[in-house]
């Protein structure tokens, strides 16, 4: 469903050289996988026999049990749509290969043999197997062959077996395996780089990789990286330490990681039969290499034909017993913007902060701007926008006082967000003044004909047009620029006033979201005092005081504040409860900019991410936001997200700091009359 396959890792225990021992425990593991859905079950390089054994890899007893240990495997599972990957020495064409072999539905639907074969220091798998590379060339463009069938051998008792690293599903562009073996991933060009060029994008590795000090972290990397750079899934299964220890030791290293990002791992030394799943989302892998990388860049006839000596898999689904529909091995962050990871999350607040202020500094060199003039609302934009100005100027050693910050109380404005305003630019030392809108407002609706009793979007819009023309003037008057404030939830979403708080000279939040700005502003809080440096009233009472007022920024309720506060002087105008919560849209945005999301997929991921859920002790987790909710904020967001691409077409500049960005000079190319019906009609329908 959406893309999504359960894949399988596992580290069986064995004992080397005993055959009948290795293939029932790979029996045993293979069913626990097939019992929790798994569609592709991975084990170690040459698992039946155990990788340790030496010149016993030459003995007829060994290699002609080790493959009717094979059939049997086979056989186990012929009942099943589950593909099972394991790891032997075959012997073809009268020499001996290191392969790992593909089964299905009980048959061997292809083998794989090592390419390259290590064989220094304490390897030496030259001694027993030739390398793989010739059988696995035996098409090519040039030659003519390509498309041809590829390589087979007459194993006795089988028939005809393809040959190949690479294996499509019949009637499907969605998934294509790669396989590969250990040191094939550790050379300067892996066969996995050309598989994925060819259309693999799920690499499967069956290994043998010992355990050496720091050895764990630099594999775990080297997969990491292979998987991002290849845009693919990557599934690594590596030997355990029921392996010889005459002269290593093996960790029994287990790794799915997808694009970059590690979704399961296991190297704990067990000395029991180890097992891990993830649920891969091969859609949005292939979305991906539609819209980013070089993937575009090579000929991929050439790399198809490399790969060309490829097998037919009848079909690549999940068991029919247990589906994957709730993507129970997948996290799904309800934030997809901002790590969960603490230390992971400052350092990247911190990065993203630096990019503003580094941004923002050379627009200023650039434009010989005197002055930064800055609306200032006592809102969460417009705070992260004055941190990041008062922190460019001490970058450029400027003083503060050449900040301007404007304070324009409207019809909406209620005295929390005006004090905090003005203690804000009071603590930091820059120059503050007020200028109240509404006279020139009430003229202006005067002007206009409009009833000022009449709480419209003329009503409000004139407001926000006022303030912005206060900016634009003094800012010519002061010889500087104006910064703006607006992010890029706003932005998505055209929650602004076009050529009002629309515009501006240098947008600073322009490429962060709605929830990232809050844990901008949360993590300049939590650091203030060493921020702060060398700022106009930097003891340690002033900074305190200063995270105590974005503290309360932080608690205060977003709102453009340009509808009368109500009887007690509270924010009556809250934008979630208009447009529905900041952290779903974010979600969707996510989702939908990124990896082309359909709109069914994006409500089926909210509700992994926001519905209700089963806590790791049993407990029931109510959820945060009911169904209802999220198909009527999905509708939303997608009618703004195509009728407001008008305000985007004609955006300020500003710095990107993340993988997603609005700017149409850059990222994001749209029409602005582009229809949304085909979206809209599926949320419909659903």
């Amino acid at each position: 469903m959406f893309g999504f396959y359960r894949i399988a890792s596992v580290c069986p225990t064995l004992k080397v050289a005993d055959t009948e021992f290795n293939t029932d425990e790979i029996i045993r593991c293979g069913f626990l996988a097939k019992n929790e859905g798994a569609a592709v079950v991975v084990f170690p390089e040459l698992c039946i026999t155990g990788y340790t054994c030496s010149d016993l890899f030459h003995q007829e007893l060994l290699l002609k049990k080790s493959f009717a240990s094979l059939l049997k495997i086979a056989k186990a599972f012929d009942c099943s749509d589950m593909i099972v990957a394991v790891g032997l020495p075959l012997r073809m064409f009268g020499k001996l290969y290191n392969c790992a072999a593909l089964l299905q539905r009980g048959k061997i639907i292809g083998v794989t043999p090592k390419i390259h074969l290590p064989n220094q220091r304490e390897f030496y798998e030259k001694r027993h197997f030739n390398s793989g590379r010739d059988l696995l060339s035996t098409n090519s463009v040039k030659s003519g062959s390509y498309g041809k069938a590829p390589l087979t051998y007459s194993f006795d008792g089988v028939g005809e077996v393809p040959i190949t690293n690479f294996f499509m599903v019949n009637g499907s562009e969605e998934i294509r395996i790669g396989v590969e073996l250990c040191e094939d991933l550790w050379t300067a060009a892996p066969p996995s780089g050309e598989l994925a060029l060819a259309g693999a994008n799920v690499i499967l590795n069956l290994s043998a990789s010992d355990a050496l000090v720091g050895k764990g972290d630099y594999r775990r990397n080297l997969v990491m990286n292979q998987s991002a750079r290849c845009m693919a899934a990557y599934v690594y299964a590596s030997a355990g330490v029921h392996e010889s220890t005459t002269d290593m030791v093996f960790s029994g290293h287990l790794m799915i990681a997808e694009n970059g990002s590690m979704l399961a791992e296991r190297k704990n030394y067990s000395r029991k039969s180890e097992i891990i799943l993830a649920d891969i989302d091969v859609q949005r892998l292939n979305a991906q290499r539609l819209s980013e990388g070089s993937f575009q860049d090579f000929d991929s006839t050439e790399y198809f034909a490399k790969a060309a000596n490829f097998a037919s898999l009848p079909v690549v689904a999940n068991d029919s017993e247990k589906p994957t529909e709730g993507l129970k091995y997948r996290y799904i962050a309800p934030m997809p913007f901002v790590p969960s990871d603490i230390a992971h999350r400052d350092s990247n607040c911190r990065e993203i902060f630096n990019i503003q202020c580094a941004g923002l500094a050379k627009r200023l060199e650039s434009s010989y701007a005197k002055r930064a003039v800055l609306g200032l609302s006592g809102g969460l934009d417009s705070t992260l926008a004055l941190l990041v100005v008062v922190e460019t100027f001490k970058l450029l050693n400027r003083p503060l006082n050449e900040i301007l910050v404007i304070t324009m109380p409207g019809f909406g404005t209620t005295k929390r967000t005006k004090n905090n305003a003005v203690a804000m630019a009071e603590l930091l030392g820059v120059e503050l003044r007020t200028i109240d809108i509404k006279p020139s407002c009430l003229q202006h609706f005067k002007d206009i004909g409009h009833d000022a009793a009449k709480l419209d979007v003329t009503y409000e819009n004139v407001q926000a047009r006022e303030r912005t023309k206060i900016l634009m003037n003094l800012a010519n008057k002061e010889g500087g620029i104006v910064v703006g404030t607006g992010d890029l939830s706003e932005i998505a979403l055209g929650w602004s006033t076009y050529s009002a708080d629309h515009m501006s000279m240098y947008a600073v939040n322009c490429d962060i979201p709605k929830t990232l700005v809050r844990h901008v502003v949360a993590w300049y809080a939590d650091h203030v005092q060493k921020l702060m440096g060398v700022c106009a009233t930097n003891s340690q009472d002033s900074a305190k005081a200063l995270a105590d007022v974005l503290r309360d920024i932080l608690d205060t309720p977003v709102s453009p504040e340009l509808l009368p506060a109500d009887s007690n002087g509270q924010i009556a105008q809250k934008t979630e409860s208009i447009l529905g919560a900041y952290e779903i849209h974010d979600f969707y945005l996510y989702h939908f900019t990124k990896y082309g999301a359909e709109p069914r997929k994006l409500l089926y991921l909210a509700e992994k991410a926001f519905g209700a859920k089963v806590g790791e002790d049993g407990s029931a987790i109510e959820a945060k936001y009911p169904r209802e909710e999220l198909v009527r904020v999905l509708k939303l967001f997608l009618k703004r997200f195509f009728a407001q691409q008008f305000k985007r077409s004609c955006i300020p500049d500003g710095p990107k700091v993340g993988t997603i960005s609005l700017s149409p000079r850059a990222d994001w190319r749209m029409p602005c009359d582009a229809s949304s019906a085909d979206w809209l009609n599926e949320i419909d329908n659903l």
